[in-house]
C-alpha cells in the first residue's frame, strides 16, 4: 500500500472513497471524498487499487477527483445484476474471487472501477451471496428462500413502523378518527399498542412498537393509553389488571346454559329431608342474614334458640354443592375463576347470577339446602356440644350491619349473639391470636361517576358479630374434617416474626406494623395451627358462593354424609397448587382497584391538607399513611425535616394520578 492509492472503506453502512495520505505499519491516514482525514486500519478497506492520485495537485483537487471516482463507480454498480450472477453461479457452491466475479460481469478489460462497482453491488444486495471483501459464495436455494422471507418480513416491519408512527402522530395531534372505518392495518397497530402498554418489554411486539413510539416522538408506553381511549378500545377508567391477568368478565354460553338447566331442575324437584336422608329439616328455626346494604348473594345465616337450660347457636351456610356438582361445566368455570372479585365499580361473580343471587343464595322466604353448624351453649355461653349436618332452612329476616348495630342494644337475641362473638374473640386472644384492627375504606361510584370515600369501622357490633361467628364456624368445620380423616384446603399460619402487643391495640400505627410482621398463611391438605387466629385448625367454608376453596370444604363435609364422593389427598394437593396463583391475582386486583379509585378521588383534591402518620424512615424518603384513605405513599427528605415513626403530620396533596399509580405529597 502506497501513498496516493485510491481505496474504499465502509462507514455507517456506506462505502466511502478515499486516497491514502500516509502509511505506518498497518495503519492508514486517508483523505476521503467529503474532505475529511481519517485514521483507520488496513483491515477496514473494502477495496483498494493501483489507481493513484498525485498529492502534489493539492487537497481540493484530490477531493474533487474522489467525488468523480465515487460517482462513476456507483453508476457502474447499478449495472450489476446480482440475481443473474446467482443464477449462473449457484450450482458451483464454491468461493469466487473478486477478479473472476468482475470478469464475469465486465468481460471487456475490467478496471479497478469495475471491481469497486462489483463490491458496491454486493454490499447493497446481500441476499444471494455471502461475501468477505474480495470473496463471494452463492447461497443455496434453501438459504435464499429463507433470506427472502426474512427480508420481506423486515420490509413489512419497517413499513408498519413508518405507517404506525405517522398514524400515532395524527392521533396525538387531535385528528378525528372514525372507529367503524378502521382498516386491517389500523387494527393490527391497535393490537401492537395494547400489547406494549400491557406488557412493556415482555410484549412480543416490543421492538416494533418501541420504534413506532420513537418515530412519533414519544418515550413512555403510558402515552398510548389516551390514544386507545380515543379509539374506543378502552374506557377512561379501564381496569387494566383484568386484561393483564386475562380475567373473564362474562360467562361462556355453555356455562349460562348449564346454570339455567340447574335452575329448571331445582324448580321441578324438592330437597329430600325424610327420616331416611342425611339432611335435617330446620325450617322451624328463625334465621337471619347480616350483610352490607349492597349485598346480593347471601351465603350465611344465623339462628339462636333459647332452650330450657342452654342456648343453641346455628350457623347455616347455603349448600352450593347440592346444585353445583363436581366436574361439570359450571364447576370447571368456578374453579378457573377461583373467587368472586369485588371492586368499587364492578363485581365479577364466581357463579352466574341466577345461581349466586337466587338459587344458591339464602333469600328470605325461600327453602334452601344448607350445611348447618349447631352449637349448644351453656348459660355462661361455654360450648357444650357441636353438631354439623346437611339441612333444609328458610331465612326470615335479611338485616344489614347497621340494623344489628341498633338491635344489639335493645334485642336480647342479638345481645346474646354479640356476647357469644365477644367470648369467642377473647378465647382466641387468650390462645395467642394476633388481633389486627384496621379500618376498611369503602369506595362508592355513583351513576354519574361521582366518587365517595368513607372509612368503615370493622369493629362495629354487627361486623364484629358476623366476623367472629364465621371464624367460629370455620374452626368447627375444620375440626370436623380432621376428626373424620378427610383432607381439605386447611389454612395455617406460623407465629408472627415479632409481637408488638398482646390482645387488642387502639393504635393504628401498631396495628399496621404488626401486620407487616405476620408470616404468610399456608394452604395444605393437612391440619396445622393458625397462630394468627389462635386456633388449632382452620378452613374457610362460609362463602361457597364466592370462593372455590370454601366450596371444596363444603363438598368434603357433604362426603361425610355420603352426599358425594370425597376428594382424595392427591386431588386436594393438585387443587391447592392450581388455586394459589389465581387467588393471589384476585387479591391484587381488588386491592389495586380500590387504590385506583381513591387516587381518582384525590386527583380533584390537589392542594388539600390531610393528616398522616409516619410509618418508617427510608434512605431518601419517609413512608407515610393517610388514615382517611388508608393509602400509603412516600415523602422525600427536605432540609430541616426530622421525623420519627408514629409521628402525626399534616401533608398537602401535590399530585395524584390514578392511571399511573402516583401520589405525591409534601409536609405543610
Amino acid at each position: 500500500m502506497e501513498t496516493g492509492c485510491i481505496v474504499e472503506y465502509i462507514d455507517r453502512q456506506k462505502i466511502v472513497c478515499a486516497v491514502v495520505m500516509e502509511v505506518k505499519d498497518k495503519r492508514l491516514r486517508v483523505l476521503n471524498e467529503i474532505n475529511r482525514e481519517v485514521n483507520l486500519s488496513a483491515n477496514r478497506l473494502s477495496h483498494s487499487s493501483k489507481d493513484r492520485l498525485d498529492p502534489v495537485q493539492g487537497r481540493e483537487k484530490m477531493v474533487e477527483e474522489l467525488k468523480r471516482v465515487a460517482i462513476r463507480r456507483e453508476n457502474l454498480s447499478s449495472q450489476v445484476d446480482i440475481a443473474e450472477l446467482w443464477e449462473v453461479l449457484n450450482s458451483e457452491q464454491e468461493w469466487i474471487d473478486l477478479a473472476t466475479m468482475t470478469e464475469l460481469w465486465f468481460p471487456d478489460n475490467p478496471s479497478p472501477d469495475h471491481e469497486s462497482a462489483v463490491v458496491r453491488a454486493f454490499f447493497k444486495d446481500r441476499l444471494y451471496f455471502k461475501f468477505s471483501t474480495d470473496q463471494f459464495f452463492p447461497h443455496s436455494q434453501e438459504q435464499l428462500d429463507r433470506l427472502k422471507a426474512q427480508q420481506a418480513e423486515t420490509e413489512h416491519k419497517n413499513q408498519l413502523i413508518a405507517e404506525g408512527a405517522a398514524w400515532l402522530k395524527s392521533l396525538l395531534n387531535g385528528e378525528p378518527t372514525v372507529v367503524c372505518s378502521l382498516s386491517d392495518r389500523d387494527r393490527k397497530l391497535i393490537d401492537i399498542f395494547k400489547s406494549l402498554y400491557l406488557y412493556g418489554k415482555e410484549s412480543q411486539h416490543y421492538a416494533v412498537c418501541a420504534k413506532i413510539l420513537e418515530g412519533a416522538g414519544l418515550r413512555a408506553p403510558e402515552a398510548l393509553f389516551p390514544v386507545l381511549v380515543k379509539l374506543g378500545v378502552w374506557e377512561e377508567n379501564e381496569n387494566i389488571d383484568l386484561i393483564t391477568f386475562d380475567i373473564a368478565t362474562e360467562f361462556p354460553q355453555e356455562v349460562v346454559d348449564e346454570a339455567n338447566t340447574v335452575m329448571q331442575t331445582a324448580a321441578q324437584t324438592t330437597v329430600e329431608v325424610s327420616p331416611a336422608s342425611a339432611r335435617r329439616d330446620l325450617t322451624q328455626l328463625s334465621l337471619m342474614t347480616i350483610d352490607g346494604q349492597s349485598t346480593l348473594d347471601y351465603d350465611d345465616a344465623l339462628s339462636l334458640e333459647t332452650l330450657a337450660d342452654s342456648y343453641r347457636l346455628g350457623i347455616h351456610i347455603v349448600d352450593v354443592g347440592h346444585h353445583v356438582r363436581k366436574n361439570t361445566t359450571l364447576d370447571r368455570e368456578a374453579f378457573n375463576r377461583c373467587s368472586s372479585i369485588y371492586m368499587p365499580d364492578r363485581r365479577l361473580p364466581m357463579l352466574p347470577s341466577c345461581l349466586a343471587e337466587d338459587l344458591c343464595s339464602l333469600k328470605a322466604g325461600h327453602l334452601r339446602p344448607a350445611i348447618s353448624t349447631l352449637v349448644t351453649l351453656s348459660p355462661s355461653l361455654d360450648i357444650v356440644s357441636v353438631e354439623i349436618l346437611p339441612s333444609l332452612v328458610r331465612v326470615e329476616q335479611q338485616l344489614t350491619y347497621y340494623d344489628v348495630n341498633v338491635l344489639t342494644e335493645e334485642n336480647q337475641t342479638y345481645g346474646i349473639l354479640r356476647d357469644v362473638a365477644t367470648r369467642f374473640h377473647d378465647f382466641r386472644l387468650q390462645a395467642g391470636a394476633v388481633q389486627i384492627t384496621l379500618p376498611e375504606v369503602h369506595v362508592w361510584i355513583g351513576e354519574e361517576s361521582e366518587i365517595s370515600v368513607n372509612r368503615i369501622n370493622r369493629e362495629s357490633p354487627g361486623r364484629m358479630l358476623v366476623a367472629e361467628l364465621m371464624i367460629l364456624a370455620n374452626w368447627l368445620m375444620g375440626r370436623f374434617l380432621k376428626e373424620h380423616g378427610l383432607p381439605a384446603v386447611f389454612r395455617s399460619q406460623p407465629e408472627a416474626k415479632e409481637r408488638l402487643y398482646r390482645g387488642d391495640s387502639d393504635s393504628l400505627f401498631q396495628n399496621i406494623m404488626q401486620r407487616r410482621l405476620l408470616n404468610r398463611f399456608v394452604l395444605s391438605r393437612k391440619s396445622e395451627t393458625h397462630a394468627g387466629l389462635g386456633l388449632d385448625t382452620y378452613v374457610t367454608a362460609t362463602s361457597p358462593i364466592r370462593k372455590y376453596c370454601d366450596l371444596i370444604t363444603q363438598r368434603q363435609i357433604r362426603s361425610a354424609f355420603e352426599l358425594e364422593v370425597p376428594y382424595t389427598d392427591d386431588e386436594i394437593e393438585a387443587i391447592i397448587r392450581q388455586l394459589e396463583l389465581p387467588m393471589s391475582q384476585v387479591s391484587r386486583i381488588q386491592h389495586r382497584r380500590v387504590r385506583y379509585w381513591i387516587l381518582k378521588y384525590l386527583e380533584k383534591r390537589v392542594g388539600q391538607k390531610e393528616e398522616a402518620i409516619v410509618l418508617s424512615k427510608r434512605r431518601r424518603s419517609y413512608q407515610i399513611l393517610i388514615p382517611d384513605y388508608m393509602i400509603e405513599c412516600d415523602i422525600p427528605f427536605t432540609s430541616g425535616l426530622d421525623l420519627k415513626p408514629e409521628d402525626l403530620i399534616q401533608v398537602v396533596i401535590q399530585r395524584a394520578s390514578a392511571r399511573r399509580n402516583i401520589l405525591n405529597v409534601f409536609v405543610g
